[in-house]
């Protein structure tokens, strides 16, 4: 039995998806353990693209069960268009292959139209959400007054509860100058969409601990990253759930005792979406070309990410937070044909140097300085290299040299999108 877990360790989009999809080839199951369809995991197999929201990205390996866990919060609209887009393509061919849990919180329209309407009155203050409802449906898990998936399945339980939240919900829409919500509307909605979802809506949790008690290798995948979580991240400009390796206990209903392997992904630069600090931004031409480069706007969003140079500092204060074994380091194959690449080794900030800690309230990480540490680039195209002998010796300086700032092996590295093209480092 192994169970692994995969977890971002900068602001998100670093890659988990790919990574995920390479290491499912030898496990039995992939578990989705927090999150929401904020989330985009994009997978390139055979040259064809496929973007996942809420589905594990284990599901296009034949004979692994994928299942999304309680500590995700579902979009069953959504949900239900990646499941048919899937059906279509002969990916998904039994009910078999995914479970929803019962017990993942549900994302009702109006958990939608609330975050918009706030993001909106907020105006330059805003956090820079994707408007999805994921926050607001945390909050009412919080609050004690979810909708499970389970409860799609029971149209009465379902009704009680619809329309319980809308008396809070219309007032505080109204307020924010957005439109109310019928309950009877709604409940039709979600018992119609419940009905077509019904032959994957099964216990989760439970289903988890059964792969445990019979030894199985699960690959646990989170969303987003480290410097996105709700309490140890860059607050408030966070997502909603937890997204450290800790959270994957709470999300699944497992023992710390039972996760052997951490894997924090890290891409070989900085990306950032959405509003808050970020240190080592390049909001020049070198950060429009990171940006071309390595393709970034949001899967999710379409947004053009921020860019800007690898930050040690943040990556070795996620390695503590997740007690990371290793990191599988992405898209090192954008940084071919720059001359010049840098690594922040240390923030400074009113007299005191940070070089493992982030001060993570938003005010102050905004006033640090980046100290920055120099490195020589490659010229050689690196796609082909599938040994880490074969990357250039300035590529493989650059690796050694973030691993030994960080104080964590480099035992991965991809020079592509494909899924072959993925370096193992033996040694």
């Amino acid at each position: 039995m192994t169970v692994r877990a995969i977890i971002g360790a900068q602001w998100g989009d670093e890659g988990k998806g790919k990574i995920v999809d390479r290491f499912a080839e030898d496990v039995n199951a992939v578990v989705r353990f927090q999150g929401g369809n904020n989330a985009g995991h994009t997978l390139v197999i055979d040259g064809h693209k496929t973007i996942l929201h809420h589905i594990p990205s284990g599901i296009l390996r034949d004979g692994v069960e994928n299942i999304i866990a309680g500590g995700v919060v579902i979009d069953p609209f959504v949900l239900l268009t990646e499941i048919a887009a899937l059906e279509k393509r002969g990916v998904i061919k039994d009910p078999s292959q995914l479970l929803i849990g019962s017990e993942c919180c549900v994302i009702a329209p109006y958990h939608k139209a609330l975050d918009v309407a706030r993001e909106t009155n907020r105006g330059a203050t805003s956090i820079g959400t994707t408007g999805r409802g994921i926050g607001p449906c945390y909050e009412d898990r919080v609050g004690r007054r979810a909708i499970f998936a389970g409860d799609l399945l029971h149209p009465e339980r379902l009704r009680e509860k619809v329309a319980q939240s809308l008396l809070e919900k219309n007032a505080l829409l109204v307020a924010l100058g957005a439109q109310e919500f019928d309950a009877d509307e709604v409940v039709a909605q979600l018992v119609e969409i419940g009905e077509k979802l019904k032959s994957y809506i099964r216990p989760a949790n439970i289903r988890v601990r059964q792969l445990l008690d019979a030894k199985a290798s699960i690959l646990l995948e989170g969303a987003q990253g480290t410097m996105l979580d709700i309490g140890h991240g860059t607050y408030p400009f966070v997502t909603s759930s937890h997204t450290v390796s800790g959270s994957a206990c709470v999300g699944l209903g497992i023992p710390p005792s039972a996760i052997q392997d951490v894997v924090g992904i890290t891409k070989a630069y900085c990306t950032r979406v959405g509003n808050g600090p970020f240190p080592t931004e390049l909001e020049d031409a070198q950060g429009q070309e990171l940006r071309d480069r390595g393709s970034e706007y949001g899967s999710t969003t379409g947004r053009p990410r921020r860019c800007g140079w690898i930050d040690a500092v943040a990556l070795t204060y996620a390695a503590r937070i997740n007690g990371f074994s290793s990191f599988a380091m992405t898209k090192l194959d954008v940084l071919s044909g720059l001359p010049i690449l840098k690594v922040c080794v240390a923030y400074e900030l009113d007299g005191t140097t940070f070089t493992n800690e982030v001060p993570v309230e938003a005010d102050d990480l905004a006033r640090v300085k980046p100290v920055f540490r120099e490195f020589k680039g490659w010229a050689e195209d690196i796609t082909a290299a599938r040994t880490y002998a074969e990357l250039p010796a300035a590529a493989q300086e650059y690796v050694n040299a973030i691993e030994k700032i960080v104080g964590v092996r480099v035992a991965y590295v991809s020079v592509g999108p494909d899924r072959e093209a993925t370096i193992v480092r033996n040694s």
